[in-house]
């Protein structure tokens, strides 16, 4: 069985892509197991020594399977060594680049009352090409209110890699 697992809560792949970089710098040797939240009640938790949870918000929220996950979970986590990061495009302002200034991470652990070992939060992508109608446009508002990019003909990156990487690294010192 690996040593670590990573679920990842992602709607458009992006916070998946960030997953499997942190696998990169991981101790040489642990065993790491990567799945989609949606796929994670076919796994014994328990048997994991660390939970990594990644997951990204859609207008202004993490999904309710990931608050009803944690939720279930709570008990396992706060006895394994868990982390949690979020990936938003919010973290793309400096000021909110924290997980201490981060309105989302802030939010759900409100919520979630979960208290993971460590914490980080990305800024995360905008894909407007392969968005559907409705996102396209509810999201292009939420950018315009915001002082984001609003050309929907482009996407937008705003992952800065090397905090990923220093991160990931952190991760796989402990």
């Amino acid at each position: 069985m690996p040593d670590t697992i990573i679920i990842y809560s992602s709607t458009d792949g992006h916070t998946k892509t960030i997953c499997r970089r942190l696998t990169n710098f991981l101790k040489d040797g642990d065993e790491i197991k990567i799945v989609s939240l949606d796929d994670v009640n076919e796994l014994e938790l328990s048997s994991f020594n660390k939970i990594i949870i990644g997951a990204s918000i859609r207008y202004g929220k993490h999904s309710n399977k990931l608050y009803k996950f944690v939720d279930l979970n709570k008990d396992i986590l706060n006895q394994r060594q868990s982390v949690f990061f979020s990936v938003n495009v919010v973290a793309r302002k400096l000021e909110k680049s924290t997980p201490d200034t981060n309105p989302y991470i802030k939010k759900f652990l409100k919520i979630s009352n979960w208290k993971p070992k460590k914490i980080g939060v990305f800024a995360g992508k905008l894909d407007y090409p392969n968005y559907g109608f409705f996102d396209k446009y509810a999201i292009k508002l939420i950018m315009f209110l915001t002082n984001g990019p609003t050309d929907t003909s482009q996407s937008y990156e705003f992952t800065d890699w090397s905090k990923v990487d220093e991160f990931a690294i952190q991760l796989g010192q402990n």
